[in-house]
């Protein structure tokens, strides 16, 4: 395809954006759905209204409908799945529902996709270079289940400064645009330009200081996008699932989540308990402030999106090899800094 098509798509999805989001934000104002400081946790001191998510969603499904016209399969499914995922965030953000409740408007989206063919069949296979991929058989649907809800989460997680998962789920996408192209998987390479459009119109708003939060809307809207495309876009030979791929490209909240959940099983708390262990919250401990702090983490995320895409290019053995060592690395600079200790 044409580098103009793509350029097009992130130009409308952009411009629906940075247009849509001051709307919403009235809205937000209007309904009541606006983040109110209760707790040291949370980094503003002035309510900012939340939703910023459903500017990021009709820009990305406007364009899409826009540019493609009749949806493939694969792509209503992760309309309908956007959609489930939405609604639930919109929810949660009005009237702070349950983790459980949250998992299953999660586990809606990831049906929707599976339903309609988005789903991991095959993997690359880390041991042997004569046998390329692993077929997943039954597998698939848990695996495929299992990784949506993950990434979903991991994005939401990591969303507590200003412009923080906004400008990674960004990263990402220009990562996982790059990796499709590499792999010449059109659909994908068009979803990511489109959120790429979608995140960029919202992205001003939302950098510190910021006007507008994207919420639970935005923070999962995007982590399951992130979650539905890598699946399509991370396909390397015999059509299989290269998941040390995506694994770097999302890699920093992939990394936050997994050590939040074992920093809480070590320290006895419960694994959704919310602490300020995360590592916005230590560099901001350290002195630095929101600013510093997120360009650090952009800086991170780039760096790992450069592995991924170096990862694409190397043999299954060696790529599964590669991700050993910077996941062996993260987890010594995470002891050695005190990331399993419990900070409320």
């Amino acid at each position: 395809m044409s580098s103009k098509i793509y350029v097009l798509e992130i130009i409308i999805a952009f411009v629906l954006s940075i247009v849509l989001t001051p709307l919403v934000k009235k809205l937000a104002f209007y309904i009541g759905v606006v983040d109110i400081p209760k707790n040291k946790r949370k980094i503003h001191k002035k309510p900012i209204p939340l939703l910023g998510g459903v500017a990021m969603y009709i820009s990305f499904i406007g364009t899409l409908i826009f540019k493609r016209g009749p949806l493939t399969l694969g792509e209503l499914g992760i309309v309908l799945g956007a959609t489930i995922i939405v609604l639930g965030g919109i929810i949660d953000d009005k009237f702070d529902i349950s983790p459980i409740s949250k998992i299953l408007f999660q586990l809606g989206g990831a049906v929707c996709l599976i339903i309609f063919g988005v789903k991991i069949n095959f993997i690359t296979n880390p041991i042997s270079n004569s046998v390329l991929y692993i077929d997943l058989h039954m597998l698939a649907i848990p695996i495929t289940i299992i990784w949506v809800i993950a990434i979903t989460n991991a994005i939401n997680l990591i969303d507590g400064l200003d412009g923080l998962a906004a400008g990674i789920a960004l990263i990402s996408s220009i990562t996982m645009f790059v990796i499709s192209i590499l792999n010449q998987r059109w659909e994908s390479a068009m979803l990511t330009s489109i959120l790429i459009g979608s995140i960029l119109g919202f992205l001003p708003y939302n950098f510190n200081p910021a006007s507008i939060f994207m919420g639970d809307t935005g923070s999962q809207f995007l982590g399951f996008l992130l979650a539905a495309i890598s699946i399509e876009g991370a396909i390397k030979s015999a059509t299989a699932f290269a998941i040390v791929v995506p694994i770097l490209a999302l890699g920093l909240p992939i990394y936050d989540t997994l050590f939040a959940m074992v920093r809480r099983k070590i320290n006895g708390k419960p694994i959704m308990q919310a602490d300020r262990g995360h590592l916005h919250h230590r560099l901001l401990d350290m002195g630095l402030n929101q600013r510093q702090v997120v360009i650090i983490m952009y800086l991170i995320s780039a760096v790992l999106g450069s592995f991924a895409i170096l990862a694409m290019q190397l043999s299954n053995r060696r790529a599964y090899f590669l991700l050993a060592v910077i996941m062996l690395i993260f987890i010594i600079l995470a002891w050695k800094c005190g990331f399993f200790k419990h900070k409320e």
